[in-house]
This record gives C-alpha cells, structure tokens and sequence, in this order.
C-alpha cells in the first residue's frame, strides 16, 4: 500500500482509490516521504512532502497516474492512515533520495524492523566498511523503479525474516541512540586506519624483507609481513608467494571484522583488546565450528577468616574439586584477616590456587585474573551448598550456552506503579530475569567487559555498599546478548539457609541489603538507558528428572535426594 500527504500547498486531497485493480500482495509496501522531489528516471517522477507518502507515476506525453498493476495506490490525507503506524507494519519500506543522496528515512526503516529498499544511486550506506548492508537491505537502481515490486515479490519468505531481523540487530547495535552512533563511528574508524596502514606499507618503497608491526596501535592485533622487490615495487600478489601470504591476511583481517560488525552482540561489545581470535569470545562458536573448553575455573570469593575445619567454603570446594569437569579452583581471598596457611586447605586433586584481593572490594570478583585459563567460570560464595552432582549438570548445561549465565539461585524484576521505579524482588514465582552468581557458570570473557566496559561510577557504588554485584554482571550480560539467564535445578538451600548466619559473609541478613538491591536496580536501568533484564519461564532439568523410573537409570541422581 502507498500513500499520500497534502498537496504541495498544504490542502487536504481528497481520497482518490483505483478500486478497479486486484487486491494488493500480502507484502505491505510503504513509501517513505523525502523533502525535495528529484526525477529519478525518464518519465517517472516522484513527490514527496511529510508527515505522509505521495508515489506517482507520471507519463512523459499526458501526464496521467498509470498505477502499478497489483498495487492499490492511495493519495490521501485521511486520520485512517497512519504514517508511522502503516511504518510498522510495512514489511518493505522505499527509501528514495533526499535533498542529498542519503535521507533519514532510512533510520526509520531500520527502527520499524521495515526492510530498506534503496533508491539512491551512489550512497554509501552508513559504515559500509564494516556493515554488511546487503543482509539487511535490497540495494535497487532509481532508474529502474518499475522493477521494484516484482524483485520484492521474488524475495523468499525466510530470506525477508532474515532481514528484518538484521534490520533489528543493526538499529539496536548502531543506531539506536547517538552514543551508539558516535562509539561506532570511531570504532569503525580504527578499523578503515589500519587498513590504510597496509596498504600504505604496500605501496612504500622501502628495501626487501621489511617487517612491518603496527606498534602505535594494537587494537585489531595486526602483525603483517610485507615482501617488496629490490626497486621498491609492490610485487604482483597474484604471483608472489609471499604476497600470497600479505593478501590472505589482509583479507582475513577484513573477513574477521565483518563476522564481529554484522552478528550478534555486534562490534561494540566485542572488545578487539581482549582477543583477536573469534573463539575466544562466546558468540560465534557456532559460526567457527567450536566448542568451548570441556573444563571449568571454580572461583570462591571468601570473606571470612578461617576458623574451623567444618566451614562451608571447605566443604563447598571438596565437592567442586570431586567434579569431573573441574581444571582448578582460584579462592579469591577477601577478608581482613591474613591468608590461612596453606595446610588449613584440604587437600584436592585438583590445583588450588588462594589469591589475596589488594582491595578487598567486591568488583574485584570480576576481574578477568590471568589464572583463569578455562572458558567458563564457575563464580561461587563461600557459603553456597552445591554438591558436586549439581555442579556437573550445571557446567553441561552451560555447554551449550556459553553466551549466557547459567546457574542455580534466581531473582526477578519487576516496574512499581505506585512508586514508579523498577523493583527487585526475591519472591518464589513462576519466572525470573536474574541468576545470581553466587552460584553461577559464565565465560570468562565477562570477567572483562565487567572490568573495562562498565563505568567506574557503577563499579564503585557496588563497592562502597558491598553489593548488588551479581545484579550488575546480569545486566551486563542481558544488555550484550539479549537473553535471559538460564536457571537448572531447584536450589532451596541455596542463601535462604545462610540468612542467620552471623558473619560479614551474611548480607542477606542485613536489613538495608534488600533496600540497596533496589536503589541498584534503578541505578542500573538509568546507566542502561533502558532495562535489559528479561524475564524467563525456564528451568532446565535432567531428563529423568523426578520421573517415575529407577534411581539407577538416573545420571544426576544425587539431585532429587537433596
């Protein structure tokens, strides 16, 4: 369907409908306005003023609107039509020439999940050098306008899922707010620099057999040999070896950038200064072939001194050491107290490692500490009670979302009309939008953007109030991937037990941590812009779970005995 706004004057047109033509395809076509109406081909000529769309087909010899054959065309002014309502529910949005070449409807295309249908000859479409446009738009000629409905209709449907769900993905990551556009239009900067980088060391004439690192910036890893002749020429890379090995790393390098840019969680949220490998990050294993590491780094955040031998941090690393997917355990040392000495640890079969926190601040939990040479962390306070049967089923879950926190004790959020601010709330009901990580399985790469994406403000009320870290790190991770967490098992002994435990080890027993919890949230939700958190019905248990079987038929049986 396409509409029509007032006439160049401002009055109102009067409906006009060719009512004698088919009904329109099931494919809602909408034509975005422009400011200015500059012929685009020989014979058509389009028009256009806002808030709504004018489309007319105008023939060279006696100017009448010759409508399209399968398309009813409407010009009207009419309270029934809705610009930005027929917008959302358009599933193909034409985006002509503005003034200039480019024009803002594009943007509202992609805001509406509209597939962009380009008509604009020579635009290069916002960060071209990164973007792969082609996934989320159809690229058409101006001068062939004619051809546009039937090239639509030829698109299949799965492949116009596939790009409005690109169109989503793009508006979210890059373009959804002007902070998003400025940090992509200088991440995508670095990116075109370093490329001028290699191409300039291509082209210098310098002597043979010069190696060329980029040490100024290290952002995008780039270490690149370049092999010239002994006149300073470029060697032919289609015929030199070692040219060979400057293409494919040239484009490898390019090839790398386009996966990060164009899939989710986007180039904002992958950190070229963690890793230049994909895999070390967890979205794109699929994409690769991989898998994350089959073993875990368990860290203990212990907060207070030891004093006996039946203390839950010991008996809590016993069983975590007993699991079969354990590689280590790092006791991250937090208390005041000096370190225990080392025969007060019992003794595991795997390697245990104690590190003494130099601030003893919460956020240092997150810290992304060399010692972890796993994908996952399993991150646990010293007084959870988890057997090692749970941490098992816990880790094989989390294996096939690493992307996402995994684990046992779950919290919810929730919008408080009356005081007009989010809630928390700890409540048993039939969903939740957090797992906190008391007891929780997540890649480590977290343990960075925690550390160097967040802002320091955030990370320091978490410490002065010693708490609400758990709530920052789902934040963090909703507002990357999208997703909820994933909650296993039922955990009833999980902190509810603890709750009269008289230590510095027991926040929950303070009266003003539930009330801090909910400061937090909103803090949160303003730092965000938004709330990430989403709310899930989901629980993942054993298959045999509960089921009316044998106990001996069971894999995780030891969970049901709890």
């Amino acid at each position: 369907m396409w509409t029509g706004p007032p006439d160049m004057m401002g009055h109102d047109r009067k409906l006009k409908q060719f009512t004698s033509l088919p009904r329109p395809p099931p494919v809602l076509l909408a034509l975005l306005p422009l400011k200015a109406p500059p012929p685009v081909a020989s014979g058509v000529i389009i028009l256009h003023c806002l808030p709504e769309v004018l489309l007319r087909l105008v023939s060279a010899d006696d100017g009448e609107i010759k409508p399209l054959a399968d398309v009813i065309l409407i010009f009207a002014v009419d309270a029934r039509y809705d610009y930005r309502e027929m917008l959302h529910n358009a599933t193909f949005c034409l985006v002509p020439r503005g003034r200039r070449l480019g024009s803002f409807r594009f943007l509202e295309a992609l805001q509406a999940a509209c597939v962009p249908v380009m008509l604009s000859n020579g635009w290069e479409l916002p960060f071209s050098e990164v973007i792969d446009w082609n996934q989320a738009a159809i690229i058409g000629d101006e001068r062939l306008l004619l051809q546009i409905p039937s090239t639509i209709r030829s698109i299949h449907q799965d492949k116009i899922l596939a790009l409005r769900q690109q169109t989503q993905f793009l508006w979210e990551a890059y373009f959804s707010s002007v902070e998003k556009i400025v940090l992509t239009t200088l991440e995508s900067a670095v990116v075109i620099l370093d490329i001028i980088r290699i191409i300039t060391c291509l082209l210098a004439a310098v002597p043979a057999q010069v190696s060329y690192v980029d040490q100024e910036n290290d952002k995008l890893g780039i270490h690149l040999l370049t092999v010239m002749n002994h006149q300073g020429q470029v060697p032919n890379l289609e015929q030199d070896h070692d040219g060979e090995i400057i293409q494919d790393r040239i484009f490898k390098h390019i090839s790398r950038n386009s996966l990060i840019w164009n899939k989710h969680p986007g180039g904002l949220f992958v950190l070229p200064q963690y890793s230049s490998y994909l895999g070390d990050f967890p979205y794109y294993y699929a994409n690769l072939g991989l898998k994350p590491l089959s073993t875990f780094t368990a860290v203990i955040h212990a907060v207070t001194p030891l004093v006996s031998q039946s203390q839950p941090v010991l008996k809590l690393l016993v069983a975590v050491a007993k699991s079969q997917y354990c590689a280590q355990i790092i006791v991250l040392w937090n208390c005041d107290k000096p370190l225990p000495a080392k025969h007060r640890w019992p003794a595991t079969s795997v390697p245990v490692i104690v590190i003494e926190g130099e601030s003893k601040v919460m956020s240092s939990r997150f810290l992304p500490y060399d010692n972890i040479v796993t994908d996952a962390v399993l991150s646990l306070d010293e007084d959870t009670v988890l057997s090692t049967t749970e941490v098992d089923f816990a880790f094989t879950v989390w294996q096939s979302f690493p992307e996402r926190i995994v684990g046992y004790p779950a919290r919810s959020h929730f919008w408080d009309n009356t005081k007009e601010r989010w809630g928390y709330t700890s409540k048993w009901t039939n969903d939740y939008s957090m797992v906190l990580t008391g007891a929780a399985i997540y890649h480590k790469y977290y343990h960075y953007l925690y550390t160097h994406y967040l802002p320091a403000s955030l990370k320091n009320m978490v410490d002065q109030l010693a708490n609400c870290e758990d709530i920052l790190m789902n934040f963090l991770v909703s507002a990357v991937t999208k997703l909820p967490p994933i909650k296993v098992t039922q955990k009833k002994q999980y902190k509810e037990t603890m709750m009269g435990q008289a230590s510095r080890a027991s926040r929950w027993a303070d009266p003003d941590h539930f009330a801090q919890r909910q400061s937090c949230m909103n803090t949160f939700a303003s730092w965000f812009g938004y709330m990430p958190l989403i709310h899930s019905q989901m629980r993942l248990d054993p298959v045999l779970f509960k089921d009316q079987v044998s106990i001996l038929r069971k894999k995780y049986r030891d969970i049901e005995r709890l």
